[in-house]
């Protein structure tokens, strides 16, 4: 193809440059090759960069160290495939120990090529201890999903040159030897970057500011004083579930409010979300332009997919350094339109909830007694006592770490031989308490614990409506929902086991016998043995109960869209969005 030449269709290769451009990288070695032209014949068109040319790649490695120390700059290697990238090893060894940062930016076929005698094609997916603080592969850019996770980690890599120091990175570029130079305007690829203790702090935009916390351990006052004071200097809020730790004045419980599937939430839409804590199992649907992730790890986390900041410090540091700031912002009534706006929903919750989880949250939640603490099972547990408000002074865990089935009641027990002189609160479905069942006999548990045990005879979360399993229908009992399995909704089974093993045994299959144990399985009074409080329900019933949470609040507008795509598909959405343009 003949004509001038500008940066190649890859994506993977504009998101690089673009990001090389962005950390002001311009040093280039690079050694000839046909698996890494799209790189370098794109480079090679920019006048940003200075590139140097060595045919021989162990003395391209060697020439990086020499430049990248005498420069203090980061310099950037390109080969090509088969052995080519095996003589940078001397180099990049001698990068590691002196702490030079060296970019190797090795181009591959695709590595699901390795292994079938495909010629020039060898296996970097594992690398040498001392040679690269961090190895990357980057895959072919074809969508968004691609496009979003080699977004991620071409800024770790970059981030990686400097960070505790520098050293030498890796990149795997994969390329499709595409033969399309024609890209005049280089895309702005998302720019992530790391704020260190010592650093300059970026200023936070005017606009919608929220904190979300995630799975987080306890607070003690200081820490939510400084949020507080933060939220207090910025207008903002804190967007939490029941993991997240914080009791303080600015707290929002958003689950409820989130899930509504008819009606878009504004005060879920924010300028900047401070991101702190971990894993969060609420699922909570928020819509941050930019995202400032606090963590003492440093590491990339982009769940909400519009990361910009990774301030690698202790929270209690960035508060502290924001919230000093005397900082005249307009008051936007962030705080009591997310309380008006919930105090609305929780208003217009029926009556009729069905007899399920949901119901069972509504009912005990409140209750349960001051200074207690709460575990709950993953998924439909969690999600359902998300949607009523937990009381400031009990404290709830749920192992969204792993997220699975098989630790719950084992966490609850664990937690409670810490404080033999508080009451320790778990619900669970049956699936997860027959998973863990053999901790219900060791020795050391007491009689602060208290286990409330869903059982509808299967994994209900498969049979809720939205779910893809729910597809199925009745079919899905069979090995994807899991059903018919220990006893099959017995009533004796657990009962038995239960006080054989010294609990005080509860049972109730309505709402009358469940409010008739209700007094008793709340008490804030110590009882001479461990409670089990069995709860007999339906899927059918747990999906409807969910589904009336869920349409609380409603846009017709929303529904109509929605009823257009569910008749028309994807497809005949997009025709109609663009006539009525």
């Amino acid at each position: 193809m003949d004509g001038v030449k500008y940066y190649s269709a890859e994506g993977s290769i504009q998101l690089l440059i673009s990001l090389l451009k962005q950390n002001n990288i311009k040093k280039i070695v690079a050694s000839p090759g046909a698996t890494n032209i799209t790189f370098v014949g794109s480079l090679q068109s920019d006048p940003f960069f200075e590139i140097y040319s060595s045919v021989d790649e162990r003395s391209a490695a060697y020439i990086a160290c020499g430049l990248a120390a005498e420069s203090g700059e980061p310099v950037v290697l390109s080969c090509t495939g088969a052995t080519a990238s095996r003589n940078y090893i001397p180099g990049l060894t001698e990068a590691y120990y002196r702490k030079l940062p060296i970019l190797a930016v090795t181009s591959t076929q695709n590595i699901d090529r390795i292994g079938q005698m495909i010629p020039q094609v060898i296996d970097r997916r594992i690398i040498q201890n001392d040679i690269a603080l961090l190895s990357e592969h980057i895959s072919l850019t074809v969508d968004d999903e691609t496009q979003w996770a080699n977004t991620i980690r071409l800024n770790r890599a970059l981030l990686e040159l400097r960070h505790h120091g520098g050293g030498p990175v890796h990149i795997n570029l994969t390329t499709s030897y595409s033969r399309d130079f024609s890209i005049k305007e280089l895309p702005v690829a998302r720019f992530i970057r790391r704020v260190c203790y010592n650093d300059d702090f970026p200023c936070l935009p005017q606009g919608r500011i929220a904190i979300f916390i995630g799975s987080h351990l306890p607070f003690n006052d200081q820490d939510i004083q400084l949020i507080d004071a933060f939220c207090a200097t910025y207008n903002a809020v804190v967007l939490c579930d029941h993991t997240s730790g914080y009791n303080g004045k600015y707290k929002v419980p958003i689950a409820l409010l989130a899930s509504q599937e008819h009606y878009v939430c504004e005060e879920c839409t924010m300028d900047v979300l401070i991101h702190i804590g971990e894993i969060s199992g609420a699922y909570i649907g928020l819509r941050p332009r930019s995202v400032w992730r606090v963590s003492p790890d440093g590491e990339l986390r982009d769940y909400y997919k519009t990361l910009s900041y990774v301030f690698e410090m202790p929270e209690r540091e960035f508060f502290q350094h924001y919230a000093n700031k005397n900082i005249a912002i307009e008051s936007c009534g962030y705080l009591e339109s997310c309380l008006e706006k919930i105090a609305l929903c929780r208003k217009k919750i029926p009556n009729n909830l069905p007899y399920s989880n949901v119901w069972i949250a509504q009912q005990t939640i409140s209750r349960l007694p001051s200074g207690a603490v709460l575990h709950l099972g993953i998924l439909n547990t969690l999600r359902a006592w998300n949607l009523f408000e937990l009381p400031n002074d009990v404290f709830a865990y749920c192992n969204t770490g792993g997220f699975g089935i098989d630790g719950c009641v084992s966490s609850l027990v664990g937690a409670s031989l810490a404080y033999p002189q508080k009451l320790y609160f778990g619900v669970v479905g049956d699936l997860a308490f027959f998973y863990d069942l053999n901790v219900l006999g060791n020795r050391h548990v007491g009689n602060n614990v208290r286990l409330l045990l869903i059982n509808n005879g299967k994994g209900t979360e498969f049979r809720n409506y939205w779910h893809n399993g729910a597809d199925f229908g009745d079919a899905a009992d069979q090995y994807i929902a899991a059903a018919g399995h220990y006893g099959n909704k017995s009533h004796r089974l657990v009962k038995h086991y239960a006080e054989d093993l010294g609990y005080e045994y509860m049972s109730a299959s309505n709402k009358d016998e469940f409010l008739g144990n209700l007094d008793r399985f709340v008490s804030p009074q110590f009882t001479d043995k461990p409670m089990l409080f069995e709860i007999f329900t339906s899927n059918v019933d747990e999906s409807d109960a969910l589904k009336m949470m869920y349409n609380i609040l409603c846009d017709s507008n929303i529904v109509i869209k929605q009823k257009i795509k569910s008749a028309l598909g994807e497809k005949g959405t997009s025709i109609i969005r663009k006539i009525l343009k």
